[in-house]
């Protein structure tokens, strides 16, 4: 079974490192934020199961990193932060977090708040008792964690990526239509450009090859597009 991955974007290298060190002992795979200009990126790039977000960071707080990782992420956002106020819970909260965690704090109590977010996201409180999949053939998309399993390979997904591929393939062989795409992926379809739908198809299919998937999305004149599983693995 895969272990669990945790990002930890934190400036105090020690109090970093310290957490690296205690998750590592309980099996979790771990990476540690190196740029604070680039904390989305870095996690798109790791695709964590969990965040552990300090409040007070270089450039730009918690909160905001927090708002921009909600636009590509679901997975749990702890807060671990010096300030104790009711008013920083309050924001970390309103924010996109998941809980607060009051520095200085216990190790057993983070401990058992990772396990216990990861079990209602990912393990046995999660919702139905199980993950939302979407199979077709050898692929298997995993909503919650947007990754997309083919055989052996894992594809991390983002936000949007998987917003896609859900609907495509949950409608195969059917065609979905743009207006339905449209209003899946934004909120406010009256600023979007027309073709912001055609760079995030071309975004998916350019994912899609560079990992030897050979379904297809098709796109269908006047209508929308279609998901089209490889024949041979169908």
């Amino acid at each position: 079974m895969e272990n669990h991955r945790i990002f930890i974007v934190e400036d105090d290298k020690k109090i970093a490192q310290l957490l690296a060190d205690t998750l590592r002992k309980y099996q979790y795979d771990v990476a540690i934020v190196e740029d604070f200009d680039r904390v989305t990126e870095e996690s798109l790039a790791f695709n964590p199961h969990l965040i552990l977000l300090d409040i007070n960071l270089p450039s730009y707080d918690g909160y905001y990193w927090c708002r921009q990782l909600r636009q590509h992420t679901m997975c749990p956002i702890l807060f671990i932060s010096a300030r104790s106020g009711d008013m920083d819970q309050v924001f970390a909260l309103e924010n996109g977090g998941d809980d607060f965690i009051t520095k200085p704090f216990h190790y057993e109590i983070v401990l058992a708040k990772i396990r216990s977010h990861l079990r209602r996201t990912f393990g046995e409180y999660a919702p139905n008792q199980s993950e939302r999949t979407v199979k077709i053939g050898a692929l298997t998309l995993y909503i919650e964690r947007m990754e997309l399993h083919v055989r052996e390979n894992i594809v991390p997904l983002q936000k949007k990526e998987c917003v896609i591929l859900e609907l495509l393939m949950d409608a195969s062989p059917k065609v979905v239509s743009r207006e339905n795409l449209l209003e899946e992926l934004w909120d406010d379809q009256s600023f979007v450009d027309e073709n912001t739908l055609n760079v995030n198809m071309t975004r998916v299919r350019k994912k899609l090859a560079d990992y030897g998937v050979t379904s297809t999305i098709e796109t269908v004149r006047g209508a929308g597009y279609r998901f089209l599983p490889d024949p041979e693995e169908s």
